[in-house]
């Protein structure tokens, strides 16, 4: 990453000195310096503005009062007033204060702070109006000139959140609203946000009720709760699930420390959780404990919106989680299984990714950058724990489990862009694509650390196993590396080192190598050996896994990627063209539609029957007739191989190690 230029720069003609005189028409055309370099004719750069004050581990003089007003519904409005207190230097003097608004945030690995939704912005000091300049280069710092005098400064905005999808995600609905504290606050510039404190109140729709990390410092006065003090980083790694139907379902057994589901829905009847289904996400809480061996919170809240209308989220924090589910995630139990891992992964992340932390992912404010080059570790170890730890508590079967295992391996064991981009490098693409929607994913590579990211654990879980004979794994390592310092909050962070020699603490080993060469150097497949040590294989079949099925009928597509090559939705959308297959080859492309299947109008049935019987010898090729934008044409597609969908086989003889992992823990 670019160091950031500290400072003014000097004017260019500054460092220009010439040694003799040249005519007027030589000289206008080049000045010849003292080192002997020649200034070419043209422009030089402005200096830029003086950088912003860089954060410092000292205690802000004062506590921030910020007021949030969250009722205004129908403009998806939510409504702002701070109370910035200074320092007595400024206020003996008066000067520039720089108030920040956060741009890198934990848990998005990249600048996502969403500061074009920010408007109305205001300032007074003493009750008058004060000035306010965005600063040039970092748009979201913002100067202010407080007088000589002043004691504190009022500020206030709005924030215009997205009224429909096609502006970023939803956070108000007529019936919730998710308030994420990083959007609605502004925090001065020069301290550690950990070392700033801030005083909250809420208010919200009359007889709303929420869930948050965060705790009332007192009953609520009319809608409007008031939070106890605590730190700027505290408050924006706690935010807010509020809605007009909302159920809170504890999860700790008596004795234990407070683990509770928040649960807001559209609807009432979405809340509708059983006493078995409790006792299912009651277990999670169980396995994770016997996974890691401690905690590191005093009260952990899992916040989840049962919705069509509040945009989708999974975020993790220290004590909290912000999790969407499907509406049927209780009221239609047996076919939401494959949304059932997320509540596992954002838990696991309290343990890997909040308390233990990247070091170079951990920083002092929201407003210093951030580099995932640990992403791997951090969320594609978590991504395998969620998938254990759903297996283990019954939130998934083993059986779902597996289909869920085997469709990762499918998917990036034929990624085509792993033959020229290495792993690590995709942990960069929160930055560069800032989860844009890809045209070529399976080319370009996205996120892969996540779901790759979990084959290369699962080889080193089943690697731990195999040379010490099942008598350690990867969950001595989770124990070892997460479950140190019971009971602190303060982030640990770990580097590359750190993790290999947790490894070799387990079992000694070249870890080094095992992970270069999964991580850091590109190659033709995925890291199967894990499926291969646990007793299976992956293999291809004509019918769909129930998992898959499922899948489908959740994202309310079709998949063929393994087959011609693409997904498509209901309407005949390619929603994934798949790189190098048999589609990519006839020429289609994501967005086109298929209007027609040798003839006939689009029906994924229809396709499905096509391509079974496009494997009879001499077949003709599957004719497509597709539409872009304006434009049709007729695709041909000589496929004759039949459906094919992954599934998990078990190798004859071999010990059931996969079914080991997914094994209750006791």
């Amino acid at each position: 990453m670019r160091k950031k230029l500290l400072g003014t720069l000097a004017p260019a003609a500054a460092f220009a000195l010439p040694v003799f005189i040249l005519s007027a028409s030589i000289l206008s055309a080049s000045i010849l310096s003292a080192s002997g370099a020649v200034a070419s004719e043209g422009p030089q750069p402005l200096a830029l503005p003086p950088a912003i004050p860089m954060a410092k581990d000292v205690a802000y003089p004062g506590t921030v009062a910020l007021a949030v007003t969250a009722t205004d519904l129908d403009r998806h409005v939510l409504s702002v007033s701070e109370r910035v207190p200074l320092p007595s230097s400024v206020t003996e003097k008066g000067g520039d204060v720089v108030l920040l608004y956060p741009s890198w945030l934990p848990g998005h690995h990249s600048p996502g702070g969403p500061i074009s939704e920010v408007g109305g912005i205001g300032v007074k000091a003493g009750g008058k109006t004060v000035p306010w300049v965005r600063d040039t280069v970092n748009v979201n710092a913002f100067h202010i000139a407080a007088p000589a005098g002043a004691k504190d400064l009022e500020v206030s905005f709005q924030v215009l959140t997205p009224i429909t999808p096609r502006e970023g995600r939803v956070v108000m609905t007529p019936a919730m609203v998710n308030v994420q504290w990083n959007m609605v606050a502004l925090y001065p510039a020069g301290y550690f946000t950990r070392d700033i404190p801030y005083s909250v109140k809420l208010t919200l729709p009359h007889g709303w009720q929420y869930g948050t990390a965060l705790r009332a410092s007192g009953p609520a006065v009319g809608d409007t709760v008031t939070f106890g003090t605590v730190p700027f980083n505290t408050l924006v790694d706690s935010p807010v699930f509020a809605g007009q139907y909302f159920r809170k379902i504890g999860l700790n057994r008596p004795g234990e420390t407070p683990v509770a589901l928040n649960v807001v829905a559209d609807r009432p009847e979405w809340l509708a959780a059983t006493d078995a289904q409790i006792g299912l996400h009651q277990a999670l809480v169980t396995q994770a404990g016997l996974l890691f061996g401690t905690h590191h919170y005093d009260h952990y809240d899992f916040l989840l919106a049962l919705t069509d209308e509040l945009g989708g989220i999974g975020l993790e924090h220290h004590r909290s989680s912000e999790n969407s589910g499907p509406p049927g995630y209780f009221t239609k139990w047996d076919k939401t299984f494959p949304a059932k891992d997320l509540l596992a992964h954002e838990y696991t992340h309290s343990w890997n990714g909040k308390f233990r932390r990247p070091a170079d992912l951990w920083a002092p404010d929201f407003n210093t950058p951030q580099r995932g080059s640990m992403l791997w570790v951090y969320e594609g170890q978590t991504q395998y724990w969620g998938y254990v730890l759903a297996a283990q508590s019954g939130l998934m079967t083993p059986e779902q489990t597996l289909d869920a295992i085997a469709m990762v391996a499918a998917v990036y064991d034929r990624r085509a862009g792993r033959t020229w981009r290495p792993l690590v490098d995709t942990t960069n693409d929160p930055v560069i694509a800032q989860r844009a929607p890809l045209s070529w994913r399976s080319w370009q590579r996205s996120e892969d650390y996540y779901s790759e990211g979990q084959l290369v654990w699962l080889d080193a879980d089943t690697l731990i196993r195999e040379k010490t004979g099942g008598q350690k794994s990867l969950n001595d390592f989770a124990k070892a590396f997460f479950g140190v310092d019971p009971g602190s909050y303060v982030t640990r962070t770990y580097t590359f080192d750190d993790v290999v020699a947790a490894l070799n603490g387990v079992v000694a080993y070249d870890w080094a190598t095992f992970l270069h060469d999964r991580v850091d150097r590109p190659s033709p497949h995925a890291p199967l050996d894990g499926l291969t040590r646990g007793g299976y294989k992956l293999v291809y079949t004509e019918t769909p896994s129930p998992y898959l099925k499922a899948f489908e009928a959740l994202r309310k597509v079709r998949n063929f990627d393994f087959s011609l090559g693409f997904t498509v939705d209901s309407k005949g959308v390619l929603t994934n063209v798949e790189w190098g297959g048999p589609a990519w080859n006839a020429g289609l492309a994501a967005d086109e539609t298929i209007v027609a299947v040798n003839g006939m109008a689009f029906d994924a049935d229809d396709l499905s029957d096509v391509i079974t019987q496009a494997k009879v010898p001499a077949k003709e090729p599957i004719t497509l007739l597709v539409r872009a934008r304006d434009r049709f044409r007729t695709v041909v597609i000589p496929y004759h191989l039949g459906l094919r969908y992954p599934h998990l086989e078990r190798v004859a003889g071999a010990p059931d190690v996969l079914g080991a992992i997914l094994t209750p823990l006791k």
